[in-house]
């Protein structure tokens, strides 16, 4: 049977027609990423999402491959990772390690004191829309690319004089994956579409125009239903499970998809009617383009930067990373880095979705690199680094409804596990929200995950200045994270001091009592909930013995060889060139070693650093980025840079140090996310810090970056900066109060201190001379 959609104007379709092919370097031009030939693999591909559906988009000649996800698609059920009874064998552990015993603490942990099941569960690849066009095998004036201020992914060529090009964005207001074709002459556009799946379960159905792909996960209770239609001017039929379009000028291909997922204790969703009312209600492309871009803008236009574009500038995105190795004169380059990671903030973490796990939302796999799930030792943290300074405050809502649901499983494993009231998270979680130590004890026994999770909360309230978010949302959680380590912390028999047992420090070193990052870590959440409980006027008697708990926490020392010490003993090895420097934690993101205040803490931290070397991991070399920013040292930060933005042009390649795909993704290798967004919090604090109080600019200013203007950049005390900088010194700034607090500006040896009313604008000249 043949069908026919929907009669377009030919006129209309032409028209609209268009695509830029301009290689002059232009501000706007380096708000793309952009290719001369289709993806050769997954990390060539470039990414689309709307925080619950994801894809990415291969750009294909004759066939075009977008493989999706969505958020909830995970193995495993709802179930509680709690081990009961594990708090009888604390104090066992604890004084095994005390004794210096402690692959005896391991053994005892491993059998008693982990979570069970031992590991949490994965997230799950869902499927592939396949669209063939057997008739496109001359290809000519190809490219592909994706616009980072529309929020679209597009391709096009030319095959023999017929001009085709494809438009693919998700949409956050229609839930939906549109993809629009077109061709330039009427009736020139002929294909096939089908859907396909790698899970042992599934089954694929249509009629007509749509198509419905059904899957169920291997491992677990989640079954997941995708939609989609065919949008068109052609003609249409149906057969051996794909829809082709023949003879048509454009087309629109709209993907819908849901699962049985609820919430974390809850699977009794209808996807099948979830799906299909997804796909019902989805408005036709145009205004859902418009649509789109408009809710796409009202996020990502809040903030700009311009650095200056260089011959390089002008290449495509790949060739660009591999001339950036040996020749890094594009400063542009960091800021297409910033804005790209803002994007993908905006496409895997928006109000009413999941937060970003190890992957964003993208994944193609049943058993993707450490289960593509939450590790909150450092990855998910990372994750969120950039999303206040980058003015995408709506952005970090995903992560504090995961904090609020741990929150809950926290409290549960805080009792079984310590006797302990209040709650916790250990090194990982997942969609079902485990809270307890999972895989091996010597690793994942560690107790500040929630802590670390919850001063995002504070995050947030000092960048807004929201005093109902502090006082609705992030005390109550903050409160509840805090009266865990007062039943939790107990007395080092050697110093008196409290100390943090049993614990690590991720992920070197096996189960200890006393890991320095613990005490970083939980000195900065009492301190939080004491300044939280002066904002609100309440909590005066817990704040009281927070501060005194503050004061008996074992301190940071400075070891033998100069270096900060990771543990309570000094025995860390200088040689080795571990990915984790926890340790330094209270340098980034935390605040208490500073170069002003601690100078010799500082100096310490520097050693440490120094002491393990410039290589790691992707997520590792930027965090590495952030410490050498908060050292005030821009031209060892810049180096870091340029090791992140070191090319792997073959993802088969899984050993070695870390950098970028051709797509920027960030290379662990594998794969990790958390690298783009750890790296742009980098190059932004190289702009501005905020922590101390003061909104101290061109901080870390490194030589490569002589010029350059920023706008939206966000301060802690609701701040909104724009700034120019011209031969590495500060020509003008412009401060917007959001919040009316008095503003401490601070440029080299100058500093100002003014009132300020809320919505007033504040103009300074290189002399901090208010104009």
């Amino acid at each position: 049977m043949i069908f026919r959609f929907l009669q377009f104007s030919k006129a209309t379709l032409l028209a609209g027609f268009v695509i830029s092919l301009s290689t002059t370097p232009s501000h706007a031009q380096d708000l793309k990423l952009w290719y001369k030939q289709p993806s050769k693999q997954w990390e060539d591909a470039l990414p689309i999402g709307n925080g619950s559906l994801a894809a990415m988009v291969f750009g294909g000649v004759e066939n075009e491959r977008i493989q999706f996800n969505e958020e909830t698609l995970w193995t495993g059920e709802p179930r509680s990772y709690a081990h009961k009874g594990a708090s009888q064998y604390l104090a066992q552990i604890r004084t095994l390690l005390n004794e210096g015993k402690q692959k005896e603490a391991e053994a005892i942990a491993s059998e008693h004191f982990m979570g069970v099941p031992l590991r949490q569960m994965a997230y799950q690849a869902f499927g592939d829309v396949h669209i063939d066009f057997p008739e496109h095998r001359n290809a000519s004036d190809y490219r592909r690319e994706l616009d980072l201020e529309k929020g679209i992914a597009q391709v096009y060529y030319k095959n023999g004089n017929v001009g085709f090009k494809r438009e693919v964005f998700a949409s956050y207001p229609a839930k939906a994956i549109y993809i629009k074709l077109t061709a330039d002459q009427a009736g020139k556009l002929n294909f096939a579409v089908r859907m396909d799946a790698i899970h042992a379960q599934k089954n694929i159905t249509g009629h007509a125009n749509e198509l419905t792909l059904q899957v169920k996960v291997e491992n677990g209770v989640l079954e997941g239903v995708a939609k989609m239609k065919v949008v068109t001017d052609g003609k249409v039929s149906h057969k051996n499970g794909k829809i082709n379009v023949e003879n048509a000028t454009a087309a629109t291909l709209i993907l819908s998809a849901a699962t049985n997922y609820v919430d974390y204790q809850t699977v009794s969703g209808n996807p099948a009617a979830k799906s299909a009312a997804i796909l019902k209600n989805a408005p036709l492309v145009d205004k859902a383009l418009k649509e789109h871009i408009a809710d796409h803008q009202q996020l990502f236009g809040h903030f700009a930067l311009h650095l200056p574009m260089k011959a390089n500038s002008a290449l495509p995105t790949d060739e660009r990373l591999v001339k950036f190795k040996d020749n890094p004169d594009d400063p542009a380059f960091l800021a297409l880095y910033v804005q790209y990671a803002r994007y993908l903030l905006i496409a895997s973490s928006r109000p009413g979705t999941h937060a970003a796990n190890l992957q964003g939302k993208w994944n193609h796999q049943l058993k993707p690199s450490w289960d593509s799930k939450y590790t909150v030792n450092i990855n998910t943290e990372m994750n969120y680094w950039p999303v206040e300074m980058g003015n995408l405050p709506e952005c970090h809502q995903p992560l504090f409804a995961m904090i609020a649901d741990l929150s809950k499983t926290g409290a549960a494993v805080a009792k079984e596990h310590y006797n302990a009231n209040g709650w916790l998270v250990h090194h990982n979680t997942d969609v079902w929200r485990g809270a307890a130590p999972i895989n091996a004890s010597n690793h994942g026994i560690w107790v500040t995950g929630g802590a670390w999770l919850s001063l995002h909360l504070w995050e947030h309230y000092r960048f807004t200045q929201d005093k109902t978010f502090l006082e609705k949302t992030a005390y109550p959680l903050m409160k509840g994270a805090a009266v865990f380590f007062v039943d939790f912390l107990v007395k080092d028999p050697k110093t008196g001091m409290l100390i943090s047992s049993p614990s690590n420090s991720p992920e070197n070193g096996g189960l200890v009592a006393g890991p320095t990052m613990d005490h970083q870590i939980i000195r900065a959440l009492f301190k939080a909930c004491l300044e939280s409980a002066d904002v609100l006027k309440t909590d005066q008697d817990f704040a009281a013995r927070l501060k005194k708990l503050s004061l008996q926490i074992a301190p940071n020392q400075v070891g033998k060889a100069g270096q900060l010490q990771e543990w309570m003993t000094d025995i860390d090895d200088t040689t080795s060139h571990h990915r984790h420097v926890s340790h330094l934690w209270g340098v980034y993101p935390g605040e208490e070693i500073t170069p002003e205040k601690t100078p010799e803490l500082i100096q310490a931290a520097k050693k440490s650093l120094e002491f393990r070397g410039d290589d790691g991991t992707g997520w590792s070399l930027a965090w590495k980025i952030n410490y050498w920013a908060r050292f005030l040292d821009g031209e060892h930060a810049y180096t870091m840079i340029r090791k992140l933005f070191n090319p792997i042009m073959d993802a088969s390649v899984k050993k070695g140090g870390g950098g970028s795909y051709p797509n920027l993704f960030d290379a662990h290798p594998p794969f990790q996310i958390d690298g783009n967004f750890g790296g742009a919090a980098g190059i932004l604090e190289l702009l501005a810090q905020s922590h101390l109080g003061e909104l101290h600019l061109l901080p870390a200013l490194p030589k490569a970056l002589p010029d350059g203007k920023v706008s939206g950049l966000v301060a802690r005390g609701a701040f909104e900066i724009t700034m120019k900088w011209k031969n590495g010194q500060l020509q003008r700034v412009d401060v917007l109060s959001k919040a009316g607090n008095p503003c401490h500006v601070r440029y080299g040896s100058k500093r100002v201190t003014f009132d300020t009313v809320k919505g007033k604008h504040y103009k300074l000249n290189a002399d901090l001379q208010l104009q």
